[in-house]
C-alpha cells in the first residue's frame, strides 16, 4: 500500500485528491494538511508520498522542499519552466499539473513512490520546447527506436514488464505522440538533443 500525505491550501481540492487517490486499491491517503507548516509539524514516518501543491500561502512547495525528507510529487495549476525546473533541484520526484486525470495522478504517485520522475505532458512541453526524458526514458526511447517490444525492453534492462510499460506511457506523453510507432519514428531526432 502506497500511503501519501495530500497538501493543498484549498479544502475543496484538498478532499477531492484524497477521494480520488483513496478510492485506488493500493494507494491509502494517511493525511491531509492545509499548509506547508502544518505537513512539516506532522511526523512523516508513515508516508511514502507527499503530494503537494507547489503555489500556497505562507510556505509555498519551494520551501517544503527544502525541508522534505519524503518523497515529493508536486501540484499545480500552471507549469512553468522555471518552476519546474527550480521544484525538481530540488527534490521534487515529479511535476503534474491539475487539468491531470485521476487515472494520471495515481498513475504518477505509483511512479514516484517506485523511484522514478514524472512530469506531466503538460509540464513537460514547456521545458524549453522538447522532451524532458529521464535516462532510463532515453533508454527505453532508443529501444522503441529499434522496434523492440515491452518484453525485450525488460529484458535487455532488466526491468518488470510492467516498468516498461510505464516508462513508455510516459515517453510518449512527453513526445506528444500517441503511438509507440511515432515515438520510435521521432527517437533518432529526441536522442540527439
Amino acid at each position: 500500500m502506497i500511503r501519501v500525505v495530500v497538501v493543498d491550501d484549498q479544502a475543496l481540492v484538498r478532499e477531492g485528491l484524497a477521494m480520488v487517490l483513496g478510492a485506488q486499491p493500493d494507494i491509502s491517503v494517511v493525511a491531509q494538511c492545509a499548509s506547508g507548516e502544518q505537513l512539516l509539524a506532522r511526523a512523516l514516518d508513515d508516508v511514502d508520498v507527499v503530494l503537494l501543491d507547489l503555489y500556497m500561502p505562507g510556505m509555498d512547495g519551494f520551501e517544503v522542499l527544502r525541508q522534505l525528507s519524503v518523497k515529493a510529487l508536486l501540484l499545480t495549476t500552471i507549469g512553468r519552466d522555471r518552476d519546474i525546473r527550480q521544484a525538481l533541484a530540488l527534490g521534487a520526484a515529479g511535476f503534474v499539473l491539475k487539468d491531470s486525470t485521476g487515472a494520471e495522478l495515481a498513475a504518477a504517485v505509483r511512479a514516484v513512490h517506485s523511484g522514478m520522475t514524472v512530469i506531466s505532458p503538460a509540464a513537460a512541453t514547456t521545458l524549453s520546447g522538447r522532451p524532458a526524458l529521464t535516462p532510463r526514458e532515453r533508454d527505453v526511447l532508443a529501444m522503441l527506436g529499434q522496434g523492440l517490444s515491452n518484453r525485450d525492453i525488460a529484458t535487455r534492462l532488466g526491468l518488470a514488464e510492467r516498468t516498461v510499460k510505464v516508462h513508455v506511457g510516459n515517453v510518449l506523453a512527453k513526445l506528444g505522440v500517441p503511438s509507440r510507432t511515432q515515438a520510435a519514428l521521432r527517437a533518432e531526432a529526441v536522442l540527439r538533443s
